[in-house]
């Protein structure tokens, strides 16, 4: 592994007395090309667990994202402009970025040698233009034998034709993911966050790790692909086993679930609650929650299969209950009965919902320019060691430090800044109030 520069957290003190635990990644260094969503959410992942992520982003324009708003938070660098993009901020903490133009010559040889040196490259560029780049598995692999390589793309690289642009809306569609979301009786829909590029950035990320435990021992590397469109197919589960075992398509339930039944949102005197008995012994418990022992003893519902059969009756029967009273009488009620129950919550009450019952969702960073900013935490924890936290980079915050940590003297970093070939930010960028 190679001998990196601390990351901010390696040191934070753990829950008991003594020192924290190393970071399962700690000295790990990723090479990170890509941009947008499914590459910057796995090398985020990393980070969060310890590995130095540089990530390699355009002079002038940097990841697509920083211009993917609003919203935006606090001034832009210099002053001038909307600021930091929270796409951007959602998906680039613990990193340093390097802005370096790849058309340089002296940038693209600063960039094959951070490859050459990384335990770990991510990259998303179009089939054939890494490789051009001397940036691909081959070339960097050549280097170092045990690179542990990665390409993430819409369509995976067997898939005819291998330019296809693959955006998360695009399979989303091309997935089926589509056409089993939304209203039973209405057209399909997408789903309200860019899930395919999530999942693929969580198979990127397991991918990583996997690979990276036999390199530690053999020396031997790998190369990855991580694809939008088999990342969703595996992500459907149930329902792409349905369609094979059946051969017909699953069909669309809204709120409901096709093989559980109740299982969905239900609406109550003021708000609208999801309900999900998801076995036999929890819809007893539901029928004697409500006051409808009759519903528990009929035969018609003593089964998940009877119930899934009579699915419009049941639910006639529970939603005339539901409506009866307000929402916080049945979360109250239900879960003090060991049902499994939820408001149906907009994403700012969920964050601080989820924070106050003690869930520890939220961290908050001092960002340069955006100043205190919060961030959700990873969906894992590692008990004995907190992550790192340092904020989303600026553009080009760290470039110098990494030049010269690759071997580039200063005179060549000035002449790439003059020339444009490598951007830094301002050397004080004014902090937000």
């Amino acid at each position: 592994m190679t001998d990196t520069p601390p990351v901010p957290g390696d040191d934070a003190p753990g829950p008991g007395p003594g020192p924290a635990a190393p970071l399962p990644l700690a000295g790990v260094r990723v090479a990170d090309l890509s941009r947008v969503l499914a590459g910057p959410y796995a090398t985020m992942l990393l980070a969060d667990m310890g590995a130095e992520v540089v990530k390699v982003e355009q002079p002038g324009r940097g990841d697509d994202t920083r211009a993917w708003g609003p919203p935006w938070a606090g001034p832009a660098d210099g002053g001038d402009g909307p600021g930091e993009a929270a796409y951007f901020l959602s998906v680039n903490r613990n990193k340093r970025s390097l802005a370096v133009d790849l058309k340089d010559p002296d940038g693209l040889a600063a960039v094959q040698e951070l490859c050459a040196s990384s335990d770990v490259v991510v990259q998303n560029f179009r089939p054939g233009v890494i490789d051009r780049l001397g940036l691909g598995y081959e070339a960097v692999s050549a280097r170092n034998p045990a690179v542990v390589y990665c390409s993430v793309s819409g369509f995976g690289p067997e898939h005819e034709p291998s330019t296809r642009p693959g955006f998360d809306i695009v399979v989303q569609a091309e997935s089926g993911l589509m056409s089993t979301t939304g209203p039973a009786d209405g057209p399909a829909s997408k789903v309200g966050v860019a899930l395919t590029d999530v999942l693929t950035g969580l198979n990127a990320a397991v991918g990583i790790l996997g690979a990276l435990m036999r390199a530690r021992v053999t020396g031997r590397g790998e190369n990855i692909s991580a694809s939008l469109i088999n990342s969703t197919l595996s992500g459907l589960v149930n329902l792409t086993q349905q369609a094979l075992v059946t051969g017909a398509e699953p069909a669309r339930v809204g709120n409901a679930h096709t093989t559980i039944v109740p299982y969905q949102v239900f609406p109550t005197a003021d708000a609208e609650i999801v309900v999900a008995a998801g076995n036999d012994a929890l819809y007893q418990r539901l029928c004697r929650a409500l006051d409808r022992p009759d519903l528990a003893e009929d035969p018609r519902y003593a089964t998940n299969p009877g119930r899934v059969a009579h699915r419009d009756e049941l639910v006639g029967e529970l939603s005339a209950v539901l409506r009866a009273e307000p929402a916080d009488h049945w979360m109250d009620l239900l879960v003090g009965a060991g049902v499994p129950v939820g408001r149906v919550r907009g994403v700012l009450d969920a964050l601080r919902t989820a924070d106050a019952n003690g869930d520890d969702v939220l961290r908050t960073v001092e960002h340069p320019t955006a100043g205190l900013l919060e961030q959700v935490r990873a969906g894992f924890r590692l008990e004995g060691t907190p992550p790192p936290l340092a904020a989303p980079p600026l553009l080009g915050q760290h470039s110098r430090q990494i030049l010269t940590e690759l071997g580039v003297d200063g005179a060549r970093v000035d002449a790439m800044v003059t020339r444009g070939a490598v951007h830094e930010p301002d050397p004080e960028p004014p902090a937000a109030h």
